[in-house]
């Protein structure tokens, strides 16, 4: 199987999680592209969705799907999304796509997160995959200065605005050991709108794509 064929495995495998007449929490990126896709045929089940970046809304339209502003919803009864990297702890690296800040929330938002990957994304430890930091423009260059106190190598993600308005650090040559304390750590330094680390609210479940199968995780 290609790794495509893997994430669409993955996507549909997640609509097992979906509860009819609920808003479901989308994310953003091919993986989970695939889910909006799988969802589109049971989209008369649903409510509706929230979703976490203007190209996944765009997608859930052109499907036919309600699209929920976030404020108009008390909870998810589940938020599936893909990543970028999965340790064993379920604590993830998202923010290839930039979407990051939302994801975040919407992850706060649901009862239930539902982490959709090929196995590529499986690793020991997180670090290898460049963590991104959503930074205000304006303290673009003191969060980078910051960023390498901590022993990361930020580089700036050019041509690269978030939805938020924002821009993207992409900080590499970082071993990730304490996943929860150093996504504290680069949350409190002024400037961050929030870091690509969730491991303080983790997957719930995580769906991996191999070769063999599904397999699932909890």
């Amino acid at each position: 199987m290609t790794q495509d064929e893997l994430k669409k495995a993955v996507g549909w495998a997640a609509l097992d999680y979906v509860t009819p007449g609920t808003v479901v929490g989308v994310g953003t990126g091919s993986t989970a592209a695939h889910f909006i896709d799988a969802l589109g045929s049971i989209k008369h089940q649903i409510e509706g969705a929230v979703s976490s970046s203007d190209a996944s809304t765009a997608r859930l339209k052109s499907l036919g799907i309600p699209v929920f502003d976030s404020n108009e919803v008390d909870v998810l009864d589940v938020y599936v999304d893909g990543a970028d990297e999965i340790n064993g702890h379920m604590q993830m690296i998202k923010g290839g796509g930039a979407a990051l800040t939302r994801e975040k929330i919407i992850a706060a938002m649901a009862r239930k997160f539902v982490c959709i990957v090929d196995a590529s994304k499986q690793v020991d430890v997180l670090g290898h995959f460049p963590l991104p930091v959503e930074v205000i423009p304006m303290a673009r260059a003191y969060v980078a200065r910051e960023l390498v106190k901590l022993g990361g190598l930020p580089e700036y993600r050019q041509g690269v605005v978030t939805d938020n308005g924002n821009i993207i650090l992409d900080v590499r040559s970082l071993t990730i050991l304490d996943p929860v304390a150093l996504e504290n750590t680069i949350n409190g330094i002024p400037g961050v709108v929030t870091v690509g680390l969730f491991a303080n609210r983790g997957a719930d479940v995580a769906l991996i794509g191999t070769p063999e199968g599904v397999r699932t995780v909890k």
